[in-house]
């Protein structure tokens, strides 16, 4: 019975992790337009970060663990998983569109945030000084964003009002909405405690690295709140949010989860990584934007290549 231990705190982790991303997004979004924050704000900021709190949560508890490897891999994979499982999978479903606004903005500062990160990789260790200039980068694209959608709204700026729309309903009153992200917060540690111990002891099991795991097992757990929004969003005609989604969620991945993490505790950055996975995210991320602005849409061809690619991705590192 107990070499079935590790696979129950990973399922329950991801079921924890799961629920507690949708009660901290609910929670946080109603609080968010109690009190009067624009939609435009909302959906730039809290809907991300809602979304990006299962990986936030993970990465910070496997780095405070001394598997810094999970933690990194964690966050690569998930924003691989994000472009090619995620908009692949909705694009199957249902094409994409692609304002090219959206590409060059949104799509440009997921961009600028990747390759700050790929440079900081080469320093071999993500520490405090760098986590610093990344949130800093981050609050500078957010300032900038909002003042631009302020005063010019585009269809980017319409993008992220459906963002918040796509949430549904959120708790009314005060106290729902504080108890909603209360129990999200409760249910994002306790899942990211029980996926880590348990994506560990199995790593270990099979002999692969914790990175490895971190790439694939958790990496694809965090994004499951991700793909359930996104499939939701498609299933209502709106599958543009999921390409609006991914952009906010893959720039907070890199900026605010190692970035805040490594100002917590430095993050070194595994061989495995550095030398292949952090270009293969690179190298995705350009492809996607290329793509979406020579097109102005991730076509279901484009979408079928995309989750092909993502399960090639996977097959060569389990099999490695």
């Amino acid at each position: 019975m107990e070499q079935f231990i590790p696979y129950l705190q990973i399922i329950a982790g991801l079921v924890l992790l799961t629920a507690g991303g949708e009660f901290i997004v609910r929670g946080a979004v109603g609080l968010a337009l109690l009190m009067g924050v624009s939609k435009v704000i909302v959906g730039l900021t809290i809907v991300a970060a809602g979304t990006s709190a299962p990986e936030f949560v993970v990465s910070l508890n496997a780095a405070l663990k001394d598997t810094a490897d999970i933690a990194m891999g964690n966050v690569v994979g998930s924003n691989i998983a994000n472009i090619l499982l995620i908009l692949g999978a909705v694009a199957v479903l249902k094409p994409i569109s692609a304002s090219r606004m959206t590409v060059v903005r949104d799509g440009g500062a997921m961009l600028l945030g990747t390759v700050l990160f790929v440079g900081l990789c080469m320093f071999g260790e993500i520490n405090r000084w760098a986590g610093a200039l990344m949130l800093c980068v981050l609050a500078a694209i957010w300032v900038l964003t909002y003042r631009h959608d302020k005063k010019m709204p585009t269809e980017a700026t319409e993008l992220h009002h459906d963002e918040v729309d796509e949430v549904g309903d959120v708790p009314t009153g005060w106290m729902k909405p504080i108890i909603a992200t209360v129990v999200g917060i409760v249910g994002l540690m306790f899942g990211a405690e029980w996926l880590v111990e348990g994506g560990v002891t199995v790593a270990r099991q099979f002999g692969v690295s914790e990175a490895v795991i971190g790439l694939t097992l958790v990496a694809f757990g965090t994004s499951l709140p991700e793909l359930a929004a996104s499939m939701v969003a498609a299933f209502r005609g709106h599958a543009d949010v999921a390409l609006g989604n991914v952009f906010g969620s893959n720039l907070l991945n890199l900026l605010v989860i190692i970035g805040g993490v490594s100002m917590i505790t430095p993050i070194p950055v595994p061989a495995q990584i550095l030398t292949s996975d952090i270009w293969i995210m690179l190298a995705v991320t350009v492809a996607l934007l290329l793509l979406a602005y020579a097109f102005r849409k991730i076509s279901r061809i484009t979408g079928v290549a995309f989750v092909i690619a993502y399960f090639v991705y996977i097959f060569q590192l389990v099999a490695a």
